[in-house]
């Protein structure tokens, strides 16, 4: 399973700084960033590629999910949203998706909007009621799909 985050709809400079900290920090590779605007765009965007350089880490920052979806191909989008969800990822025992899994948070306030949750299998946090923010959502889901097969549940 190779995931592949992506942060969408940030204007925060910090959200995306910190979003991008912790993906390099879990070990992933990439990080792409959709429906980036406001300060994120003028002053998060080259400060989160300055640190992915760094790290010789990728940054793909696009338009909209549109975008996303044709460059990426994957296969499984899951758009994370408590409001939409249909899936509930279980931290303490997370699914196995096959190939490139795009796992999409929302980095900015009010959730994914129909027609955003519409582009991909809408999930959330088993457990958890309301939005808790991209950041805690991330560490909540990707850590667990992550590091499974590394703690030996698989």
């Amino acid at each position: 399973m190779e995931v592949v985050p992506v942060v969408h709809n940030v204007s925060s400079v910090q959200r995306l700084l910190d979003f991008a900290r912790l993906v390099y920090g879990l070990g992933l590779n990439t990080l792409v960033a959709s429906k980036v605007y406001g300060a994120a765009a003028q002053s998060g965007v080259p400060e989160a590629m300055r640190f992915a350089f760094k790290l010789n880490r990728g940054l793909l920052v696009l338009s909209g999910l549109e975008d996303v979806l044709e460059l990426l191909k994957p296969d499984v989008t899951l758009i994370v949203s408590s409001e939409y969800a249909v899936e509930y990822i279980d931290p303490f025992n997370p699914p196995v998706y096959p190939g490139r899994v795009l796992i999409v948070f929302n980095g900015g306030e009010p959730d994914f909007s129909a027609g955003e949750a519409g582009f991909g299998r809408p999930v959330y946090v088993k457990g958890v009621s309301g939005r808790l923010g991209a950041i805690a959502e991330a560490s909540l889901i990707l850590y667990p799909l992550l590091f499974r097969k590394r703690l030996g549940e698989d």
